[in-house]
Formats: structure tokens, sequence, C-alpha cells
């Protein structure tokens, strides 16, 4: 098991059923302990960063072992490192032409989340 230092946190909108599905896998592959998950989604959630409870639940983001918070393309190839057969994605989110498009790939999606959390929920 890997110690607090060593893990990152996830902060997610647990009142999205898309969200929550995504999260359950990661949860499901990530080496075991490399990962704390933070369900933003609650009106009364009193987040463990400095950053607005709204923007978490708005876009992804994760604190990394060094405090800093990253978010979108960065934030997700940080989580799919903790997955033994996805570390290799982690340098898309640390380079910034890669990271770039990612985002505005990312960005694509969360135009489409809305109808996308609905289909998700009716399952």
């Amino acid at each position: 098991m890997m110690t607090k230092a060593s893990r990152i946190t996830v902060f997610y909108d647990g009142a999205c059923p898309l969200c929550v599905r995504e999260i359950g896998l990661l949860r499901k592959l990530a080496r075991t302990g490399a990962i704390d998950f933070e369900d933003v989604s609650p009106p009364d959630a009193a987040p463990s960063c400095d950053i607005a409870r709204t923007s978490l639940m708005a876009r992804f983001h994760a604190r990394l072992t060094n405090g800093s918070v990253v978010q979108g393309a960065q934030a997700f190839t940080e989580a799919w490192s903790k997955v033994p057969w996805l570390v290799w994605l982690r340098p898309l989110g640390r380079n910034m032409a890669s990271r770039w498009l990612l985002d505005r790939v990312y960005d694509c999606f969360l135009k489409l989340r809305p109808g996308l959390q609905w289909l998700a929920g009716k399952r």
C-alpha cells in the first residue's frame, strides 16, 4: 500500500452518473492506495483544497503529491498514471502541445457532458 504522501487526490462530481462510472473504473484499476477520491457534490462538501467547489465540479481536478492542483488533461493523465497499464499516458499531460490538444478534446466533451450524463443515468 502507498503512503499518504505518495497518493494523489482526485476531486469528482458524485452527482454525475458518468463521473461516478469513470471514478468507479479508476478505483478498480488503480494501484491500491494510489489515489484518494473526494466527492465534492454534496452542497455542504468542504473540499480539501483551495479551489471553489463549483470549479471542482465543473472540471476534473487532481492534487498531486507535491500539493499542487492540476485540472483537465493533466489531471486525467496524472490519475491514469496510477493505473499500471496506463502509466505511459502520463507524459501526454506534461507536454504542452499534447496537453493543449487533450484539453481541447476535453472541452468538447464538457459541452456534451449534460446529454451524456442523462444517458448514463438511464442505464
